[in-house]
């Protein structure tokens, strides 16, 4: 189960997240100034620049000559010059050493401002406080070592706390389905009673030395996917849980880089294509994006269902990156322990080309590889499935999946985009392939009447099978009749819209609602549609 971003975490790709980790601030070291008063001082062009400075003061003509003829006299922000203020010696050591830096600067420039007179009374003033100059120089010098000390080593293990709550209210119409279409009689008929469920998550993120990033994440919730209730898995929400109300870990990962320009992620949960690959769609994200679940990505992203393994992020150039990934299914976190593990179960290694031609595009190229020990695809959406449901035994196969996204930013408040993909796999041990394809376009619009809100339009069709060319008996589209070859007579079309309106820095309420034409690619079955409301909380 992919796990939620974390704030401008969650929408930084790896290297990004990397190189940011949890931002350390910079230690603002105090000048010598800030050692004398708790305000800066400024350097005072004119005495007249001094509020409390007044012509009958004893000291106004050594002040304006200071000023006028060598320019040593500061002053504090706000235009004071405080001359009933006690000085110590040495404050009274910094303004000589900046007298003379001043003197030697006019003679320097063969001024005739410096008389010799001046010179006779600075030279004997250096001399008579030249051990609270010396131990100012020691003093300052200390502190330059002490400063780079702390910028090396200012950073300590950080531990941040990000969490969100949605809650869902849903239903569906009454649907009826004919689940062996070669008899054209609709076996079943459903609905999604109106529900309210939630999931909520939290995540540690932790960070041991400023530019890596342990996230621990927990998740529960209790909102169930409608597939099993109308007996097709189109309709889903992308915020479902599946939980119970149980705990489960949902990401134990650790980023870090090896170079500048090159991360590394490595875990136990939540490393997996979603996680790793860049994200293009500006619709994703169940908590805040799209409402179903195939308008979260290009569903071949989700091949096999994978959770533990490692990947990187290479920042080849300022608009070219490349990511992999490799990740299997974590016998812990299943209900089957033997399809579980890196050598016995699901797999998937994979490679993502992200490139931003344009400060406006952003385009992302996908290839995986990946092995299922049931014939299962695990998109969870669309034909996931491959073989037969009447074959008793387990088929593992093997599939190639390629695809696109591409987004553009037609306008500030408007982008529009675009994703495919095509899977082609092969039955191990037995002849023929089955072809899958997915597509979807969508629309987004912030700020849509109300900063900050946003607008989602999405068309699309989830995964289908083209074709199937296994052994008679095998094959899913038409296993009602034998399992023959072919494909999937019709197509299933996807509409979606969303407004989500926001309460708060921390809460949005999200109305939508989605149409499903032809469900399981079947004309024969009822138009399946879905009003939901959901709201996010986010701390």
């Amino acid at each position: 189960m992919k796990s939620f971003n974390l704030g401008a975490i969650v929408l930084l790709p790896l290297t990004a997240v990397v190189n940011l980790g949890i931002s350390v601030h910079a230690i603002e070291v105090p000048t010598l100034n800030h050692t004398l008063d708790s305000d800066s001082l400024d350097q005072v062009t004119s005495v007249s620049q001094l509020t409390d400075v007044k012509p009958t003061d004893w000291a106004f003509q050594s002040l304006q000559s200071l000023v006028e003829r060598y320019g040593c006299i500061l002053g504090f922000p706000n235009k004071t010059y405080r001359g009933d203020r006690a000085l110590s010696r040495y404050e009274f050591a910094a303004g000589l050493n900046a007298c003379i830096d001043r003197v030697n600067d006019l003679i320097a420039a063969n001024s005739n401002g410096a008389k010799r007179k001046d010179l006779t009374t600075l030279h004997n003033l250096q001399e008579q406080f030249a051990s609270e100059l010396a131990m100012l120089r020691g003093k300052v010098n200390a502190l330059d070592s002490k400063v780079t000390v702390l910028e090396k080593q200012q950073f300590s293990t950080t531990s941040k706390l990000y969490g969100q709550i949605v809650v869902g209210l849903q239903g569906s119409n009454n649907i009826d389905i004919d689940l062996f279409p070669k008899d054209g009689i609709k076996e079943r008929s459903g609905r999604a009673n109106l529900s309210l469920g939630y999931n909520a998550q939290i995540t540690i993120a932790t960070s041991f030395r400023g530019d890596d990033l342990l996230l621990t994440g927990f998740q529960t919730g209790n909102i169930s996917s409608s597939a099993g209730i109308l007996s097709t898995n189109t309709g889903r929400l992308a915020y479902e849980s599946e939980l119970n109300n149980q705990l489960l870990i949902s990401d134990l990962s650790y980023r870090f880089p090896i170079a500048k320009n090159f991360g590394v992620v490595i875990g136990a949960v939540g490393v997996n294509p979603e996680n790793v690959f860049r994200g293009i769609n500006p619709l994703e994200g169940y908590a805040e994006g799209a409402l179903s679940r195939f308008g979260q990505r290009n569903p071949i992203l989700s091949v096999a269902d994978t959770s533990a393994g490692i990947g990187f992020d290479w920042q080849i150039a300022p608009k070219v990156s490349l990511q992999g990934v490799y990740s299997a299914t974590n016998s812990a976190v299943t209900s089957d322990a033997n399809n579980g593990g890196f050598l016995n179960g699901s797999y998937t290694a994979g490679t993502q080309l992200s490139l931003a031609p344009t400060k406006a595009i952003d385009v992302g190229v996908h290839y995986l590889y990946s092995r299922s020990p049931n014939g299962v695809l695990g998109f969870g959406v669309g034909d996931t499935q491959l073989i037969s449901p009447l074959v008793v035994d387990n088929v593992a196969t093997l599939t190639q999946a390629i695809g696109a996204t591409a987004a553009w930013r037609v306008n500030p408040k408007w982008t529009i985009g675009a994703w495919g993909g095509w899977t082609s796999s092969k039955a191990i041990g037995q002849p023929g392939t089955v072809e899958t394809t997915n597509w979807m376009l969508f629309s987004a619009l912030p700020d849509l009447f109300i900063p900050g809100n946003l607008g989602g339009i999405l068309v699309g069709q989830p995964p289908k099978i083209t074709s199937s060319t296994l052994p008679d008996g095998l094959n899913f589209p038409n296993f009602s009749d034998n399992g023959t070859q072919g494909g999937q007579s019709s197509s299933t079309v996807h509409i979606e819209a969303f407004y989500r309106a926001k309460v708060s820095n921390n809460i949005t309420i999200t109305p939508g609602f989605l149409v499903i034409l032809n469900p399981n690619h079947n004309a024969s079955n009822d138009t399946l549609m879905i009003g939901t409301v959901r709201a996010s909380f986010q701390f």
